[in-house]
């Protein structure tokens, strides 16, 4: 019966009344926020030779492919990738009408959903252009200011960009031009994000940013083409008297690993300290695993402890292995014994540093165990040219080390 109902409801996913003969069909979806602000988002739903069926989430140039889709009743549950989070949606005409799912570590965060398909293209109406980079202030409901960089990429009516902030990057951002307006907005499973704002002589103003349920933050921006953000604003030491970590947790199959096992010994290590919940951490866990299929057989070696939403070893598994298998991760990836909600995660795990106040952070350890540098800096391949200098910056580093 469950197998009937499956296919019943993957049914209705390919005949869509008017678009059956595209092979390819656009998507305008919407995740609505309690406030009444809706977070979109764009997929398309390709018909392949073999008449399978998927979604492609277009967020600027990155594309994420939904495979995943299991019928549940009268429903479909679309489960993403990576992260915690799934849609359950029905058909409504060639609509879909639904609920997106996160998972949370108290309990899950719902939304409302809905998708259109597009049914066709507007006339160009951007009046201004936005090109370039921008010295940005953020500035939160509690009236703390925050810098940030935004660098945008304007074709006619399309905008594509990111901005660039003291704890990481808002990776890759698509959207428009609507005369003096704009929007860019991203969904990759984890995060859903909404950035607005007008655009005029005296730079961008009334600039909104919107994130899932309920966080809502003001912004403005000044072209500056020297902007640069502020060094160490973020950063995270060694404690006086310390030169060194240690660590003992789990892997994946339960098995303890230790800082002072002999994989290590004589080896450049790397430690990455991540969750399975962070955005960025999936950037870096993709830049890192290509990098030590490179270097391993060059002395490196490197080691992920990832801080959780919550204790429960089991979902806390599930959710590394999605991106372990995701970017065939060959390294080992820990799990603390802390939840990243706990304000004391870093004394209870690695005593030796000051709190760590972002993720991902990275520890860079020669190959006489002592730690030669902590790096907060991260930056994703949605930043362009600036995760360039970062890969080429990081690259050199960790040579240099190599070699002595």
């Amino acid at each position: 019966m469950k197998r009937k109902f499956f296919l019943l409801s993957i049914c209705f996913l390919y005949q869509l009344s008017g678009y059956s003969q595209s092979r390819e069909v656009l998507y305008i979806a919407h995740l609505i926020r309690p406030d009444g602000i809706e977070i979109p988002f764009q997929f398309t739903a390709p018909l392949s030779q073999t008449g399978s069926y998927f979604w492609n989430i277009n967020n600027g140039k990155e594309h994420i492919r939904v495979d995943k889709f299991e019928a549940i009743g009268d429903s479909v549950r679309v489960s993403m990738p990576l992260f915690e989070s799934y849609f359950m949606i029905k058909r409504i005409g060639n609509s879909f009408k639904g609920r997106w799912v996160k998972g949370g570590s108290q309990s899950d965060q719902i939304m409302a959903f809905s998708a259109e398909p597009n049914t066709g293209t507007k006339k160009a109406t951007a009046k201004v252009q936005i090109n370039g980079k921008w010295a940005v202030v953020f500035t939160g409901a509690d009236g703390k200011s925050n810098p940030a960089i935004g660098e945008f990429i304007q074709k006619g009516d399309l905008l594509t960009g990111t901005f660039l902030t003291t704890t990481g990057d808002y990776r890759y951002l698509g959207g428009s031009v609507n005369a003096d307006s704009f929007q860019l907005y991203t969904f990759d499973g984890g995060h859903a994000f909404l950035f607005t704002g007008k655009a005029g002589k005296g730079g961008i103003k009334d600039g909104k940013f919107y994130s899932g349920l309920v966080y809502k933050e003001s912004w403005f921006a000044k072209k500056d083409a020297g902007a640069r953000m502020p060094e160490n604003a973020s950063a995270v030491y060694l404690r006086k008297g310390e030169e060194r970590i240690s660590f003992a947790f789990p892997d994946l199959s339960g098995d303890t690993v230790r800082s002072n096992d002999r994989r290590f010994k004589d080896k450049v290590v790397i430690v990455q300290i991540m969750g399975s919940w962070c955005p960025n951490c999936m950037d870096e866990t993709a830049f890192l695993s290509d990098f030590y299929n490179r270097y391993k057989s060059k002395g490196l070696e490197i080691v992920s402890l990832a801080y959780e939403l919550t204790l429960n070893k089991e979902r806390s598994v599930k959710s590394l292995l999605k991106f372990k298998d995701k970017f065939q991760v060959q390294y080992p990836m820990l799990i603390t014994d802390v939840t990243v909600n706990d304000s004391l995660r870093t004394e209870k795990t690695l005593p030796q540093l000051t709190p760590i106040k972002m993720f991902p952070t990275t520890i860079i350890i020669g190959k006489d165990g002592i730690v030669r540098k902590i790096d907060t800096g991260f930056v994703g391949p949605g930043t362009g040219s600036y995760f360039d200098t970062y890969r080429k910056k990081f690259t050199a580093e960790i040579e240099e080390l190599l070699q002595q």
